[in-house]
């Protein structure tokens, strides 16, 4: 009984250390800092309407005085245009 009991601890040692280490772990993919170049070398960017982050190489580009805005899709980029409107008409 005794050796029966001391299995069941180790094995229910182990299961929480590897729930606790499973738990501590970085999630894949995730890059801690998401404006900064991906390990596969692709750069991404935040879209500026739905704070979605994108590879640089997919976004849609619009262009304001001069500076580059990514874009996830061109509705984005016309709701950006839309509040662009709205703040220089008013």
């Amino acid at each position: 009984m005794g050796l029966f009991r001391l299995l069941f601890f180790g094995l229910l040692l182990y299961i929480g250390y590897r729930v606790l280490k499973a738990m501590m772990a970085p999630k894949p993919g995730t890059p801690t800092n998401p404006a900064a170049p991906r390990h596969d070398g692709e750069e991404t960017v935040q879209d500026p309407i739905c704070g979605v982050y994108l590879p640089r190489e997919d976004a849609v580009i619009g262009t304001l005085e001069g500076k580059r805005h990514y874009f996830c899709s061109m509705a984005c980029l016309e709701k950006f245009r839309e509040q662009l409107d709205h703040t220089t008409h008013s």
